[in-house]
């Protein structure tokens, strides 16, 4: 593996993986822009190293954004590697030991499983290399990235977040966002649901100060392991080191509190959240979403030492619309935890793949071993409370024998779907940055029953009418995916409050072989049916924009009014990037040395924008 982020960077550039931009560059804004091109790519483009930032440190982005990049991050040729690796661990660490033979047999598992602990250092090590503390410990110097034009201020957008929980003292490490407030100060962006959270609330119970420490850099296993959904009060750094197959060999304390850190990391920012300090308003934030999350109240970070090594590289990721860098980082989560959701949740899943129009959380596909009548309503009650999948809000679960990977066995099935029949209704936790649901937190969940449809049946032909009859407040009908999807998508005017009325387009309108209808607003006529997917799956709660009519399953898709009732209070705004900002880009792209110019993905999406802020 790496024994430092410089030593990946120099790997990614012998294998072919690593762009260098050696002309000066803004971290407000251009970085962004330039990542956001690169990371649209088919296949994720290449990682960036910003070697002139207007500061000490370069900037390196896009580091694990393509499925190559996250398996050498990783130190794997194919992540399929680590699915097996944990799933010989488990099979072995489970299987019935009956003879003190199969016992003596577990010796060689049990010593190779006490090697992955990470292991503590009296020393420095060489993420303190160069000290400032108190008035000097100053994160003006940092090349912070100001990502999108809504954003609320500059945001450390790849930190390793070390806490203590104040009963027991388990370290967790979680990846939580830091917005710059001034020199010394940041938000603290930790959800309700998050293990950081929990710690902060057992602290100001007990009345006492919070130390905290922000790594930045090292084995790029270290960013992987604080994103990856660990059971509460396992070590991250276990999990790094069964990625790397070696511990973290050099945990050391850190100047100004107890909290241990890698000591290759390239920046550690420490101090302290005081429970008993009010909360401070943080955001917006341009999100993985592909959306704003809105301003809220979060703690403060206060600083109390900034240490590094003296070669530093300032690791950033960008989020927005997909797909970016954490799609990539998603599929190797799915790869990796399988295994574990198979032993501990749901033994009968077969296959889980989340796609990414589904930003991890609004959309997932599973295949499972299904032995009796109900058991897709058992998986789905139970994946929705396991973990971090308790925030799904669409899943769709499938036969064994159907490949979730598939499109064009996932239409088949889609197709031969009958509602409300082979739908599961239910509701339960969001995730805090679902922006659809009208009771933050918490909304409506379906999933789909697919297991008892046979995909080589015959299907209803579709026969559309010649020519669409629009209704009022519609503007446009597309049938492009009627044939295999069997579905419609209308789009309606965006001038008009009033929902159209789908029943009545339906009967003006008979169609066969029609189970979808999807509305949405006017202005999205010009995504792809990709991004339709993402638009849909981040807008709706099921609760309340989708219904069976006739047996058709129809979903109103469309950006929410705030004025209107049963609506979310805030409506955020899509994320793109100021036009004056592209200009730049486009105007300077020979001097980036990064070939033939990219088009910006912005100007495609900005015609999706309500308004000039972060929100309608």
């Amino acid at each position: 593996m790496y024994r430092n982020l410089s030593e990946f960077i120099a790997r990614l550039e012998r294998e072919g993986e690593l762009q260098r931009v050696s002309v000066p560059v803004d971290p407000v804004y251009e970085i962004a822009e330039i990542t956001d091109r690169m990371s649209k790519q088919p296949d994720g483009g290449k990682a960036l190293l910003f070697e002139q930032t207007g500061t000490p440190f370069p900037v390196l982005t896009n580091m694990m954004g393509s499925d190559r990049r996250m398996a050498m991050a990783l130190g794997v040729e194919s992540l399929d590697e680590l699915t097996r690796r944990l799933d010989d661990l488990l099979q072995q660490a489970v299987t019935p030991k009956n003879s003190l033979l199969d016992k003596l047999r577990m010796l060689p598992l049990l010593a190779e499983m006490s090697r992955w602990l990470p292991r503590t250092s009296s020393s420095r090590g060489e993420c303190q290399q160069v000290v400032l503390q108190g008035e000097e410990a100053s994160l003006d110097a940092l090349p912070v990235l100001k990502c999108w034009p809504c954003d609320g201020g500059r945001f450390v957008t790849l930190p390793l977040v070390h806490t203590l929980d104040p009963e027991t003292g388990i370290r967790n490490v979680g990846m939580y966002r830091l917005q710059l407030f001034d020199a010394r100060t940041t938000g603290m962006h930790w959800h309700l649901h998050k293990t950081g959270a929990r710690h902060y609330e057992g602290y100001r119970r007990a009345g006492r100060r919070m130390p905290v420490s922000v790594a930045l850099g090292g084995d790029p296993a270290y960013t992987y392991a604080a994103t990856a959904p660990m059971p509460d009060n396992m070590d991250e750094y276990l999990l790094a080191g069964f990625l790397r197959r070696r511990p973290v060999e050099k945990l050391v304390k850190c100047i100004t509190n107890d909290i241990y850190v890698p000591a290759d990391c390239d920046f550690v920012i420490e101090g302290y959240v005081d429970p008993s300090e009010p909360k401070t308003v943080e955001g917006p934030f341009g999100d993985h979403t592909g959306f704003y999350s809105l301003t809220d109240e979060y703690p403060r970070f206060h600083v109390t030492a900034v240490t590094r090594r003296r070669d530093a590289v300032y690791p950033a990721t960008l989020v927005g619309i997909p797909p970016q860098e954490d799609a990539y980082i998603a599929k190797a989560t799915e790869k990796i935890f399988l295994a574990p959701i198979r032993l501990a949740v749901q033994p009968e899943v077969k296959e889980l793949t989340m796609p990414v129009s589904g930003t991890a959380h609004n959309l997932a596909v599973v295949s499972i071993d299904r032995r009796y009548r109900g058991q897709a309503h058992k998986v789905a009650q139970g994946l929705w409370g396991a973990g971090q999948m308790m925030f799904n809000k669409y899943l769709v679960i499938m036969g064994e024998d159907c490949d979730v990977h598939d499109p064009d066995r996932l239409a088949a099935l889609l197709r031969r779907a009958e509602f409300p029949r082979d739908l599961i209704v239910s509701e339960g936790v969001y995730d805090v940055l679902d922006h659809a649901t009208a009771t933050p937190g918490f909304g409506g969940k379906l999933a789909f029953d697919l297991t008892e449809i046979d995909p080589s049946a015959s299907a209803e032909a579709v026969r559309l009418p010649e020519r669409f009859e629009l209704t009022p407040g519609l503007v446009e009908v597309a049938d492009g995916l009627a044939g295999k999807w069997g579905a419609l998508l209308l789009f309606a005017d965006d001038a008009v409050e009033q929902k159209p009325d789908l029943t009545a387009f339906l009967a003006r309108n008979p169609c066969r072989g029609i189970r979808y209808v999807f509305l949405f607003d006017g202005h999205a006529r010009t995504l792809r049916p990709d991004e339709l997917l993402w638009f849909a799956a981040a807008n709706t709660d099921p609760r309340r924009d989708v219904e069976c009519r006739d047996g058709v399953l129809c979903a109103d898709a469309r950006s929410k009014r705030p004025c209107i009732a049963g609506n979310p209070s805030r409506f955020p705004n899509v994320v793109t990037s100021l036009p004056e900002v592209v200009r730049k880009v486009d105007e300077r792209w020979a001097e980036y040395g990064l070939g033939e110019r990219l088009e910006s993905p912005s100007d495609r999406y900005r015609t999706l924008l309500l308004s000039d802020k972060a929100a309608w």
